[in-house]
């Protein structure tokens, strides 16, 4: 079983793919749940990804995707 750096859930589907409204989503939740602290980490690596597929798999290494 792959770990995340926290045991936050976030709901993608059935919402929009666009992956800027990804990271917002996520960044959102970071901050609801206490984690603020890797926001800017959370941000500079996933937009330095090369890719939308290695954008959502650097996502998936944060928080739990539903």
């Amino acid at each position: 079983m792959a770990t995340t750096k926290t045991n936050i859930t976030v709901q993608l589907t059935g919402t929009d793919g666009n992956i800027f409204n990804i990271i917002g989503k996520v960044r959102a939740a970071l901050r609801l749940n206490g984690r603020s602290d890797l926001i800017q980490e959370f941000t500079d690596y996933i937009t330095r990804s090369s890719s939308y597929e290695e954008a959502l798999s650097r996502v998936m290494e944060y928080v739990i995707v539903k």
